[in-house]
């Protein structure tokens, strides 16, 4: 693809990528056979190639407008295009760059300002978001069912194991996971305990920053990454082997810390190494002897759902439905896996309509094979799927431990 960005922009290191990127783009087309947003909506503008062409007009100085944005905020940042894509195109980073330029660009209603600012400005703070989560489920008996299904259930929290070990690990005890699904965590710190691995929940540690980071507000996103290095620093010198995270979505932001800060000069170096450290956990697991565990489930039927920021973000295939099926559990197949089920961040609440189709299709899929649980690896994915089936949804290590001896 030819560009024509101006020099005071590909003068610059988010120029540069930016220039790179659309450069490897041939217009093969492969990509919108499996966008989402495409199949449901069919327009070129809705599918990767349509705004890799916007957020290139955009880049090259020409007029953009509300309906540049329409489209760029309809986009999952899923990730399935670049699976797909044979030129190795990184579409999600160039999204990431015309976010934040048309940001400046365009200016948005005000309703979307407003919410957008409550979204950063409670998801990714514990402190905030749990209140709300108590006091909704306080009055859940007077919410209509729409609302009343996006409240996390009440669960009780297994206790973590209280020795130490030689070996430590850190974990990252996501945001909103912590109400949410508090037992997914706990789950981990459990298997890991009889592996002889003690994790560790480092107190600054908070947001990955994906909310503030994709909703294009990257400095914002930044700072919580720069906490996140500064909480895990004196760990990773004390030796911890690894950042665990049970989030998948956490963990392709973790991932691309080093990315992201390569230019700033106090941090390049140290995001570097916590992105190398960064590993999901079935990535733990797989390195791990899982035979000392002694896993045996009774057969149940698992429908699993991988995670587009596992599958497609990370590049993660295969793993936790290995570990599920060693551990005795029976995987049902699930058509169009590697769609996404509509949660994507924040989107669900941004693009609700969009999202309700999709995870209307994705329920569908996972339910045809008739599993007893729906398993999946994010957080965000889990409450999405919770919200529309009465099928019990669980993360995937919390199945792996109710499989443990002893259970």
């Amino acid at each position: 693809m030819q560009t024509r960005i101006p020099d005071s922009l590909l003068n610059t290191p988010q120029g540069q990528e930016a220039d790179a990127i659309l450069r490897r783009c041939v217009h093969c087309g492969f990509c919108t056979a499996t966008c989402p947003t495409y199949q449901l909506l069919g327009d070129e503008l809705d599918g990767p190639r349509g705004r890799i062409y916007l957020v290139k007009q955009l880049l090259e100085g020409r007029e953009v407008t509300r309906k540049t944005q329409v489209h760029l905020d309809r986009c999952l940042t899923c990730r399935a295009c670049e699976t797909t894509c044979p030129s190795g195109v990184v579409y999600h980073r160039l999204a990431d760059i015309g976010r934040e330029r048309l940001e400046q660009a365009v200016s948005r209603p005000w309703r979307e300002r407003l919410m957008r600012f409550a979204l950063r400005n409670i998801l990714p703070y514990r402190n905030r978001f749990s209140p709300l989560v108590k006091l909704g489920r306080l009055v859940s008996p007077l919410l209509p069912s729409s609302l009343k299904s996006k409240i996390p259930p009440r669960q009780t929290s297994l206790p973590w194991p209280a020795q130490a070990h030689q070996r430590s690990m850190l974990i990252l005890d996501a945001c909103v996971q912590a109400d949410g699904a508090p037992n997914t965590n706990a789950s981990a710190a459990r298997v890991l305990d009889r592996l002889g691995v003690q994790l560790i929940d480092a107190a600054q540690a908070g947001c990955c920053g994906a909310v503030s980071y994709h909703l294009a507000q990257v400095e914002e996103g930044k700072g919580f990454m720069r906490a996140n290095i500064d909480a895990w620093w004196p760990y990773i010198e004390s030796g911890a082997e690894a950042i665990v995270i049970t989030a998948s979505g956490c963990g392709a932001m973790v991932k691309e810390y080093g990315a992201v800060l390569q230019h700033d000069p106090d941090y390049a170096d140290r995001a570097k190494r916590v992105s190398e450290l960064c590993k999901d956990i079935s990535e733990v697991l797989q390195t791990e002897d899982l035979s000392a565990l002694r896993p045996q489930s009774r057969g149940t039927r698992v429908a699993f759902h991988s995670p587009c920021t596992l599958q497609h973000g990370q590049q993660i295939r295969g793993g936790v439905e290995g570990i599920l099926q060693k551990s005795g559990y029976e995987l049902s197949p699930v058509p169009d896996a590697h769609l996404c089920c509509g949660s994507a961040g924040t989107y669900s609440i941004l693009q609700n309509r969009l999202a309700r189709q999709l995870l209307e299709n994705k329920l569908a899929a996972l339910q045809s094979g008739e599993p007893e649980v729906i398993a999946t690896a994010n957080i965000g994915c889990h409450l999405h799927l919770q919200s529309g089936t009465s099928l019990p949804v669980k993360h995937w290590i919390e199945l792996l431990e109710e499989a443990l001896p002893g259970k």
